[in-house]
């Protein structure tokens, strides 16, 4: 239905004389602005003014998708923090059921035809080591023996340096006819008594020179250089053993029994 709109014009009138008609119109004003009234849709009371040049924004009612999409994120977040997510991406040590029951054995059949392996082993025969050589004693020195009855061997002295005091010794024990044993003696006792040394000097016994003289001075019977020439010590030195010990060997058994000769 459409709003339908009378425009009337009024006029004042005097008083007296169109009483009646402004009457009429005043009653046909009222009824046309009832019409009106009643002809206009409840929407058009109640729209808001509308406001030239904005278009008028359509409302949105909220709807349940949203809550519904919060549930399930929430859900989802529990289940990851109860549940490992990678558990099933590691190896499962467990055996499958049938691997646990026991299972038939390989067995390998042998024909019995086959001829049978055998071993032969060489004979051997267990013997006992040789036994070790016997151990020699060293030979006894010879040229006669000491006052205590025996001799004593001393250890090899090799050959001495030429133009040295033990090479003029050697040669005075073979002018003598002793041997080699002899020499070594020799070399063994006084390499105890001075070190073969011509000035050696006891302070305490007063023995001095190669054969330890007791005192010096006495190897002046054997020169008058006997305190700086060592072939007058070695003269007198083996004087004095060939006299009390008869051999070089019976003078270093005695030393070695006593501590002196």
């Amino acid at each position: 239905m459409g709003k339908h709109s009378i425009s009337v014009s009024s006029h004042r009138q005097p008083v007296g004389a169109g009483t009646a008609v402004s009457g009429t119109r005043s009653a046909a004003n009222r009824t046309v602005s009832q019409r009106s009234v009643a002809t206009t849709p409840p929407a058009a009371l109640t729209a808001p003014p509308a406001f030239a040049g904005r278009a008028p924004v359509a409302r949105r009612r909220s709807s349940g998708v949203l809550p519904l999409l919060a549930s399930f994120a929430t859900a989802a977040l529990v289940l990851v923090i109860v549940v490992d997510p990678y558990s099933g991406t590691y190896a499962n040590a467990a055996l499958p059921a049938q691997w646990e029951t026991n299972q038939e054995s390989q067995t390998l059949n042998v024909a019995q035809d086959a001829a049978a392996a055998s071993f032969n082993r060489d004979g051997f025969e267990i013997t006992d080591p040789p036994p070790p050589p016997p151990v020699v004693a060293p030979a006894a020195a010879s040229g006669g023996s000491s006052s205590s009855g025996g001799s004593a061997a001393a250890p090899a002295a090799g050959t001495p340096d030429p133009g040295s005091a033990k090479a003029t010794a050697l040669q005075m024990v073979t002018d003598r006819g002793w041997d080699d044993a002899q020499y070594n003696c020799l070399v063994s006792l006084w390499n105890k008594e001075s070190g073969w040394n011509m000035y050696a000097s006891n302070k305490s016994s007063g023995a001095y020179g190669i054969p330890q003289s007791l005192p010096g001075s006495k190897m002046a019977s054997a020169g008058a250089d006997w305190a700086t020439n060592a072939a007058t010590q070695i003269t007198w030195g083996l004087g004095y053993i060939s006299g009390r010990y008869q051999t070089p060997c019976g003078a270093w058994t005695h030393s070695q029994a006593v501590g002196w000769y």
